[in-house]
């Protein structure tokens, strides 16, 4: 688990809760939480964005649609 001091030395270095928190190993909500005693989706903190991070969720990933097209020609070889 991350200390206290461990997250505020990388903040005085000039990292982010964000930068702080994947050196650390820990979720950017809980480096701020560690680092000020409150929690990230707290009303008042103004760090409602370190709580859960919005996720990447591509739509298209070029790798599948090359296996889908391979798969799909190989089983139309295989049928005919």
């Amino acid at each position: 688990m991350a200390t206290r001091a461990q997250v505020r030395e990388l903040l005085d270095r000039g990292l982010t809760y964000e930068m702080a928190a994947r050196e650390l190993g820990i979720r950017p909500g809980l480096a701020y939480m560690i680092a000020t005693g409150r929690p990230a989706d707290d009303a008042v903190a103004p760090a409602q964005d370190l709580f859960e991070p919005p996720a990447h969720n591509p739509t298209r990933n070029q790798a599948v649609i090359d296996w889908v097209k391979e798969r799909a020609a190989r089983d139309l070889r295989s049928a005919g």
